[in-house]
């Protein structure tokens, strides 16, 4: 009967001892007011702008040779190819043991 109450007793400031260790500690998240300082703020606004306004000042540019356009959809042939290129998973984790 005794040992019972003991581990009844045991448990329950167990319990208790963690609620309080819930309570207590301090928050270890970053607040939403301090994610970015005044220096990355006002560079990410200078940016803005400039990409809103620079378009309407600049004269239009000449297109691009033809060749320089096809860069782009190589680029996605091959990242297309890469993805749906079938693997072995027990090959590639064995290779790194």
């Amino acid at each position: 009967m005794e040992g019972r109450m003991r581990r009844k007793k045991l448990a329950s400031n167990a319990i208790i001892g963690h609620k309080r260790t819930l309570v207590h500690e301090p928050d270890q998240r970053a607040s939403p007011t301090v994610y970015f300082s005044m220096e990355s703020f006002l560079l990410l606004l200078f940016l803005t702008a400039s990409l809103l306004i620079l378009p309407l000042v600049l004269p239009p540019l000449p297109p691009p040779p033809s060749m320089l356009l096809l860069l782009p959809i190589g680029l996605l042939l091959v990242l297309l190819i890469l993805a749906f290129m079938p693997s072995d998973a027990r090959n590639i984790a064995s290779s790194y043991l």
